[in-house]
């Protein structure tokens, strides 16, 4: 399949609010299956959040330069975090590891603390957030053991912000 890479720069400064806003424009757009969605962190003058999408058509470019963003050609870097990707709908609830790399685009899961890779059997709780890494051209899912012998992906839901607490 021949893909359409393109990044779209939106202005927005926060990793929660960028994945809201991909969301919303995935569903606008009706991606296809095997579409992929990532954000990229941009640092420099600008800090910011930058969109990519990699789709089978180039409509999607058109439609969201209509919609006033600033649409270029290819990925802002090669380590984007995915949000919408193959299978990432159907990673909700628990699944064992298996079933979370046989049935998305995920191809490797690591462990933080651990040298190798978990049994294919062993349960990983997904809090229906799973935003996966590229990694010298894999999507990487790192994990973390949790209460009850499960594991968690290691980017909570839900995190609390800084100094919320003051």
């Amino acid at each position: 399949m021949n893909q359409h890479v393109i990044t779209v720069d939106t202005d927005v400064r926060d990793l929660r609010a960028a994945d809201h806003l991909l969301l919303e424009l995935a569903a606008e757009l009706a991606l296809p299956e095997g579409a992929f969605g990532c954000t990229h962190l941009v640092r420099g003058e600008r800090p910011r959040v930058v969109l990519s999408f990699a789709t089978a058509s180039g409509e999607a470019a058109r439609q969201l330069t209509a919609k006033g963003y600033e649409v270029t050609t290819g990925v802002p870097d090669q380590v984007g975090r995915a949000v919408v990707y193959p299978g990432s709908a159907a990673l909700t609830g628990t699944v064992t590891v298996a079933e979370l790399l046989s049935g998305s685009a995920i191809d490797r899961v690591t462990v933080l603390g651990s040298a190798g890779e978990p049994p294919p059997g062993q349960g990983v709780v997904t809090r229906d957030h799973v935003r996966p890494q590229w990694q010298d051209g894999e999507l990487v899912l790192t994990l973390m053991p949790a209460v009850g012998g499960v594991l968690v992906p290691f980017e909570v839901p839900d995190p609390t912000p800084c100094c919320a607490d003051h």
